[in-house]
Parts: structure tokens; C-alpha cells; sequence
């Protein structure tokens, strides 16, 4: 019997054991990478969306390929441990080896493309990596910027939900306008991942996702740390460092910041300066368990020209460039602290969970219409809040069975914003009267689950989601204290469908139903009637790799809009709209013409109409109809890279029976940058043709205050001129 115990003993190492072997997959910023391929000689297995992986029915000694298209291929031998680590290496995107996965959200494959190539410079060079999404700043890099997406006039967020880290930009009940999504806080070279889908199909999405959803992923660690400068004409510094703190296996710390002054273009200086701060801690609490806390914050203080009347130009009061009321402008700050908890319990279901707590400033002051109100002290107008956002929200994910995946998420959000006020003003120093002040707090419960099936080629998508609102709003003009309260619940269910003919193929049909909320103003003013208007929307369209090196895709879609009301923050009064319809269809393509050469383009066409008007009367101001982006880059051609981009929007009605046209552009940027060790050096250039354009259009009546009568017209902010920049960055 011992010898037959001592031959076993001996035949182990030779022979191995069947065992398991579980670890995790990460990339050389200690960021978890998905979808990666583990195989021997007769078995094999995928890491999950967290990096993770079971192994089983393996020997000693056994020997696992490790792949993925995006990274440098590995071996490794295994030993008795019975959990490791992998780290892989990025390597050159090659088109050719990305394959089209059985994936409903499938534009997510043209962001990480886009990211890789494309310089990113500002937070909003990361919105422009939706295809489609547009973006005019109208107070010269202060507010929030404008957004166009999908026949959507958004103004500053109301139909497009962003976040980031699962933390929510969008403003409820905004001071300036609902669903405000001021993302200046946001460092770009601290974005990991950009996920995003145009339309209402997901149940983890709620407020306003309604034309579609941006969110972006900060990184958990990076490789190395970095120091820039950038400086361009107009007065322009920007200073960004990234410092790398920690990086061990199980924990990471780095720590970035980014400092900007500008004059800007605009004749008078915009006196312009903005600091971000933020700071990422990551652990692992245990070997799947991963916590990660944020804490940053953003400050922006600026004066600006505002939207200036066509006549001043033409009759040269004025120039391209200037104001009416240089007195305009604002000052902001927000402050924000995150916490991500991500749970597995076992081989088959994880939990994933965070918390925030946000502290936001905002004071503004405009002037639209000049001397129409007040022909003596001018209609300068001044919005300003003090809000506090707490919430949190946790997901539950389980695999069923091979055929079944399962999540169910709920959470909840509270905005507490004192004193939001309309006022009018003069030299943003007096306030000659309130139109409006008081308090808002505004309470959103969320419940969310889906159910994946995925058999074959299909993968079936099925998702409910309920949300419950509480509104409360105290008037501090009124004579007698009160708190006005309504509450309000919708349902919102998803159903998609995915068809995968093969790795270079597949089909989706989305169905769903969405909403944004209104204004807490409107809700009260309007007792709690008709205030989460429905809206619902379809999108058939395929994803295909014609040839090795090209990807399209293709979409058709319809969105219909219930009635709704909807608050002007700068007027203090509440305008009804009617049933809207959007139809339209997206096409993108991506192809790589050498492994150093890439084309982009993006094609847009929208028709948007109100249902309830008559024909010829019914168009929706503002909508775009169509949009294109072009562009060529180079990436690692002799330590060279860049690009040539294109972006053209079309002209669009500026009022209901399209009598009035807000013109349209054709601008193209160009940028180059040569890498030599640790020193990048690079040159960017906004408008390299000179072209003269304006960036954001609006019909509006106003009254000069040499003028008798008001006139109603094109009123505009100039968009950028020639405008380069020089880029120096060291990292270490």
C-alpha cells in the first residue's frame, strides 16, 4: 500500500491532477478587460465584464493561451496556485482583428476606436465621440455647452443622461434649465471607457434618456505619470498633470489636475480660469472584491459676451466678435465624492454598487434681449442655486445558466437646492427685483431589472424599470409660507432583440419607452398633470465588417414625445409643447487604410415635427436635420500622429414654419504630435481654414438702447477662429 502511495506521489507532477483555476485579467493601468479568450487544447473559457475567470478540468503543468484583438497575446504554465493574476499589454488597433460581438450596445466599439485616435483636449472632445452629438457653447467656455443629438434641440442635458462613475451630471431643476450636465469637471486623461447608445433601450437608464446616454469610466490606475503644458493664442495657459501614487497589485492611488486661463477670441476678455482636482484610490478588499473611492473639485469663474443681434453686426455697432452687454457672465463650482463597491459572491453573480454626495455652486448673469424690458437699466438678468445631491444606486448580476443572465438594480437620488433664484440685475451688482426664489428638493426612487437571453445567434433583451418622484418647492416671494408637494410614478419597459449572423454580421431591433422629468416649478404650477411625459422609440439597424479592415453601421429610428410643459429658467414662466415625432436614420464607418492610416465618418439625417400643428407650421426649432464628420488620422507613423477633421451641420428652422434659418458650418480641425521618449510635442489647430460661423443661433426679440422698436432675429455666439495651440507633455 505505501509503495502504491509513493508511486502516486511520484506520477503527480508528471501526470498532473485535474483542478481549478480562477484569477483575473487586467491591462498595465490595472483596469479589468472583458471578453478575453483563455483556451488549452481541449477546453476553453472568457474572462467576464469584471476580468475575471474560472478554469476548470486543467493538469499542472497545463499550458493556457491568453488573447484578445486589443492586446499582445500570453502563455502561462500552471502551477498550484489556485488564483492569478494576468497583465496584458495594449497593442497597435488593428481593425482587422475586432470582431463583431453579440452586443446590443454595439456603437461602443466605434468609442474605443475613436478614443484610441482622436485627440481629446476638453470634456467636450469626449461628448463629440457620440456619433451625431453636437455641442455649441454659447457663454464662451463657462455653462454647460448646448447639445445636439438625434432632431434634439437638448439645450444643456434635458434629453441626453450623463454621468460619470455611475455619478449623475444632469441637474434636476436646474437654476438655468432642466437637466443641465455641466461636465467641465471632468479631466479627459482620466477617462478609461466611454459607454454610450443613442434612443431609451436600457433599464439601468432613467432621467432624461431619452435622445440617448453618455458615461463615461475613469481609470483605476495608470502607468505613468505626466506633466503638459498648452499654450495658444488669446492669452491661453492650460497646465494638466496625472501623478501616478500607487500601482501594486492589489491597490492603486493617483492623483490629477488641470488649471486653465483664457482671453478668448471674443473683443471683450473673457478673463476666463478654471481649476479641476481629483483624486482615485483602488483596492482589492479580497481577491475578487474591488473599492474604489474619487473625490475631485472643479471651480469656473468667467465673463462672456453672450448671443449678440445680427443687425449690430451689419450696421458695425459691432463686430463678428463682440457684445452688447460685456457685463454677462458667471461663476460655478462643484465638489464631488465617489464610492464604488463591486462584490462577487460567487463564480456566477456579483453585486456592484456605488454612493455620492455632490456639493454645486452656480451664479450667472445674462442678457438676451438688452433694453426691450428696461429701456433704462437694461434686461441683465442673474440665476443662481446651492444644491446638494446625495444618492446611491447597486446592481445585482447572476448567470442563471449558460443561456440566462439577470440583473436587478434599484437607488435612489435627492437634489436639495436652496435659494434658486431669477433675478433682475444690473452691472451683476444689483438686484432691482426677484421674479423668482426658492427652495427645491426633489426626491427620485428607481427600480430597474433585466433579463438576457442568449441562445445560438439570438440575444434577447427584456427590461422593466418603475420610477417614483417626490417634488417639493417652497416660494420665498409668496405672503404666506408653504411647501408645495406633488409626487408622480412611470413605468418604463425595454425589449430588444439581437441577431449575430457571424463574426462579421449582426442585426438589432430596440424597443422602448422613456421619459425626463420636468422642472419642480412645473410640476407644482401644474398640480402634478402631464409632467413625466412618455417617450417612445424604435431603432432597426445592423453591424457589419465588409472587408477585414472596415466597420459600418447603420440604423433607422423613430422617437415619439408626449405633451409636456416645460420651465424657462430665464423668463420664470412655464410654456406648454405638444405631441413631437423624430424619425431619421444614422450610417458609420470606420476603415483603416494602412496600420498606421484610419478614416472616420458619421452621417446623421433627422426629420422632426409637431404632431398637433398644422403642416408648414410644425417644425421644431432649432432640431438639427442633418450632420457629418470626417476625418483622417495617423497614429505612430515615425513617433507621428494626428488628424484632419471635418464636422458640418446643416441648416435648421429657427422657428415654427421655417421662415427664419439658423445657417449652418463646415469646420475642420487639424493636429499633429511627435513622440521622442518622454517628450510629446504637438500642435493643434481649431479652424484651420478661418471660417467664419456661428456656433449657436437662436430667434430672439430684443431692443437695442438706441432703438424705438424691438426686433425680432438671429441672435448669436461666434464660434472659434483660427486658433492653434502648442502642446508640450513629459511623462515619467
Amino acid at each position: 500500500m505505501k509503495k502504491i502511495f509513493l508511486l502516486i506521489i511520484v506520477l503527480i507532477p508528471l501526470f498532473g491532477i485535474s483542478q481549478i483555476i480562477k484569477g483575473k485579467i487586467v491591462d498595465e493601468d490595472n483596469s479589468p478587460i472583458s471578453n478575453v479568450l483563455l483556451k488549452n487544447k481541449s477546453n476553453h473559457v472568457h474572462s467576464d465584464n469584471k476580468g475575471n475567470f474560472i478554469f476548470e478540468n486543467l493538469s499542472t503543468n497545463d499550458s493556457i493561451t491568453i488573447s484578445h484583438p486589443n492586446f499582445y497575446s500570453k502563455s502561462i504554465l500552471i502551477t498550484n496556485e489556485k488564483f492569478i493574476n494576468v497583465t496584458l499589454s495594449k497593442k497597435e488597433l488593428l481593425l482587422q482583428e475586432v470582431v463583431i460581438k453579440k452586443d446590443l450596445k454595439h456603437l461602443n466599439s466605434f468609442s474605443k476606436i475613436d478614443l484610441e485616435l482622436q485627440p481629446v483636449a476638453t470634456s467636450q472632445d469626449l461628448l463629440r465621440k457620440v456619433p451625431g452629438l453636437f455641442i455649441g457653447q454659447h457663454a464662451g467656455g463657462g455653462k454647460a455647452e448646448q447639445i445636439f443629438l438625434r432632431g434634439f434641440d437638448c439645450d444643456h442635458g434635458t434629453d441626453i443622461n450623463i454621468s460619470v462613475d455611475g455619478m449623475p451630471v444632469n441637474m434636476v431643476s436646474h437654476a438655468h434649465g432642466q437637466g443641465y450636465a455641466d461636465l467641465h469637471f471632468l479631466i479627459p486623461e482620466t477617462v478609461n471607457k466611454i459607454d454610450f447608445d443613442k434612443g431609451l433601450y436600457f433599464a439601468d437608464k432613467g432621467d432624461f434618456t431619452t435622445a440617448g446616454y453618455v458615461a463615461f469610466s475613469t481609470k483605476d490606475a495608470i502607468e505613468k505619470s505626466s506633466v503638459s503644458l498648452d499654450l495658444g493664442q488669446f492669452n491661453t495657459i492650460k497646465t494638466t498633470g496625472i501623478f501616478n501614487l500607487l500601482n501594486k497589485e492589489n491597490q492603486s492611488a493617483y492623483f490629477a489636475s488641470e488649471y486653465m486661463i483664457t482671453d478668448n477670441y471674443f473683443d471683450a476678455p473673457q478673463n476666463f480660469n478654471r481649476i479641476n482636482l481629483f483624486g482615485k484610490y483602488t483596492a482589492m478588499v479580497s481577491d475578487k472584491d474591488k473599492i474604489s473611492f474619487s473625490v475631485s473639485h472643479f471651480s469656473s469663474k468667467w465673463d462672456a459676451s453672450g448671443q449678440i443681434p445680427e443687425r449690430a453686426v451689419s450696421e458695425g455697432l459691432i463686430s463678428h466678435f463682440g457684445a452688447i452687454d460685456s457685463t454677462e457672465g458667471g461663476n460655478t463650482s462643484r465638489s464631488n465624492f465617489n464610492m464604488q463597491y463591486d462584490k462577487n459572491i460567487n463564480e456566477n453573480s456579483f453585486i456592484k454598487s456605488s454612493a455620492y454626495i455632490n456639493k454645486y455652486d452656480f451664479e450667472l448673469f445674462s442678457n438676451f434681449t438688452f433694453f426691450l424690458n428696461d429701456p433704462i437699466n437694461g434686461d441683465q438678468i442673474k440665476q443662481k442655486e446651492n444644491r446638494t445631491i446625495v444618492g446611491f444606486q447597486s446592481e445585482y448580476n447572476e448567470k442563471l445558466s449558460e443561456d440566462f443572465l439577470f440583473k436587478l438594480g434599484g437607488g435612489l437620488r435627492n437634489d436639495n437646492n436652496k435659494d434658486v433664484e431669477l433675478s433682475h440685475t444690473l452691472n451683476r451688482q444689483m438686484v432691482l427685483n426677484y421674479l423668482s426664489l426658492g427652495d427645491i428638493n426633489q426626491t427620485n426612487f428607481f427600480s430597474y431589472s433585466s433579463l438576457d437571453y442568449s441562445k445560438g445567434k439570438w440575444l434577447i433583451n427584456t427590461g422593466l424599470r418603475l420610477d417614483y418622484f417626490k417634488f417639493n418647492y417652497v416660494d420665498k416671494l409668496a405672503t404666506n409660507y408653504a411647501t408645495l408637494s406633488e409626487t408622480k410614478a412611470i413605468v418604463s419597459p425595454k425589449l430588444n432583440f439581437l441577431y449575430a449572423q457571424n463574426s462579421n454580421l449582426s442585426y438589432f431591433l430596440k424597443l422602448g419607452k422613456g421619459f425626463h422629468s420636468n422642472d419642480t416649478r412645473v410640476v407644482v404650477a401644474q398640480q402634478g398633470k402631464q409632467i413625466l411625459p412618455d417617450a417612445y422609440g424604435i431603432d432597426l439597424g445592423l453591424l457589419l465588417k465588409p472587408f477585414p479592415k472596415m466597420m459600418i453601421n447603420a440604423a433607422l429610428w423613430y422617437l415619439y414625445l408626449e405633451q409636456e410643459f416645460v420651465y424657462v429658467g430665464d423668463e420664470a414662466v412655464v410654456e406648454p409643447s405638444g405631441k413631437t415625432a423624430r424619425k431619421g436614420f444614422d450610417i458609420g464607418l470606420r476603415y483603416q487604410l494602412a496600420n498606421w492610416l484610419f478614416w472616420n465618418t458619421d452621417f446623421t439625417y433627422t426629420h422632426a415635427r409637431a404632431i398637433d400643428e398644422p403642416t408648414g407650421n410644425d417644425y421644431l426649432p432649432l432640431a438639427p436635420v442633418s450632420t457629418l464628420v470626417n476625418g483622417i488620422s495617423v497614429k505612430n507613423l515615425n513617433n507621428f500622429s494626428g488628424s484632419l477633421r471635418t464636422r458640418f451641420l446643416g441648416d435648421r428652422p429657427a422657428n415654427e414654419d421655417n421662415s427664419v434659418i439658423a445657417k449652418g458650418y463646415v469646420i475642420t480641425d487639424f493636429s499633429v504630435n511627435y513622440q521622442f521618449k518622454k517628450v510629446l510635442i504637438g500642435i493643434n489647430i481649431d479652424n484651420i481654414f478661418n471660417t467664419k460661423w456661428k456656433e449657436t443661433q437662436f430667434l430672439t426679440e430684443s431692443r437695442l438702447q438706441n432703438e424705438t422698436e424691438s426686433v425680432e432675429e438671429i441672435h448669436y455666439t461666434a464660434g472659434t477662429p483660427f486658433n492653434a495651440r502648442l502642446l508640450l507633455k513629459y511623462s515619467f
